[in-house]
């Protein structure tokens, strides 16, 4: 029953935020009030305060949906802002690929969950649908022993050290944990990272802020060759 709702959840969010890009609406008004506390439990004084605060800095087309779709639990804005950064993607229905990618289940070789639990990060997090635009056999080859390198190489080049609104890296040009630059164009409220567009940037988690793209980004060294 628990599989069921988590695949209810993401169909929602998906087909949430597909409709809120073809419509180019903008979310940015709409967040502080689209996600209530994840808590059943009846609300104390502080609940509205705090939701605020969770939500002050997001900033994309798709938050409004993702809040809609995933208003209270661990994988809402409110939910995620309880744990650290890969706990909390492997809570978010939008990341169950990424999840799998960073904590060994693609290749055994390449597990970052205590490396990025560990310290503070701003995350560009591709959505289960920028890896489904992958082909078939890139991944199969990036899940083998000789793909470990490559692997991590991509992933880490998605991370950036310490945490950083849409504001701060909007126009910037970021060095990433991977060692190369990462260019972020756009304004706060519609950003790109490299050439993926922002669905949702801003997502805080206990040790790092998230943004949800709809691309997976490839390091410049690997576009030359």
């Amino acid at each position: 029953m628990r599989t069921m709702k988590r695949v209810a959840a993401a169909t929602a969010v998906v087909s949430a935020l597909t409709m809120t890009a073809a419509c180019g609406s903008d979310s940015s008004k709409a967040d502080a009030s689209a996600s209530p506390s994840q808590s059943s439990a009846a609300p104390s004084s502080s609940a509205p305060a705090a939701m605020n605060d969770v939500a002050a800095n997001l900033a994309g087309p798709g938050c409004a949906a993702y809040a809609k779709a995933v208003p209270k639990g661990t994988g809402s804005v409110a939910g995620m802002a309880a744990d650290p950064v890969a706990v909390a993607a492997g809570n978010n229905p939008l990341l169950k690929t990424l999840t799998a990618a960073v904590s060994g289940k693609v290749n055994p070789k390449v597990n970052l969950v205590d490396t990025l639990n560990g310290s503070d990060f701003t995350v560009f997090a591709p959505v289960d649908s920028a890896f489904a635009k992958i082909p078939k056999a890139t991944l199969k080859t990036l899940s083998t022993p000789a793909g470990a390198k490559t692997l991590t190489t991509i992933l880490t080049y998605h991370v950036v050290a310490g945490q950083m609104t849409p504001r701060q890296i909007a126009g910037k040009t970021l060095k990433t944990v991977e060692g190369e630059n990462l260019k972020i164009s756009g304004s706060p409220d519609k950003l790109k990272a490299q050439k993926a567009n922002v669905i949702c940037g801003g997502v805080k988690t206990a040790n790092a802020t998230v943004y949800l793209i709809d691309a997976v980004m490839t390091p410049p060294s690997m576009m030359k060759k």
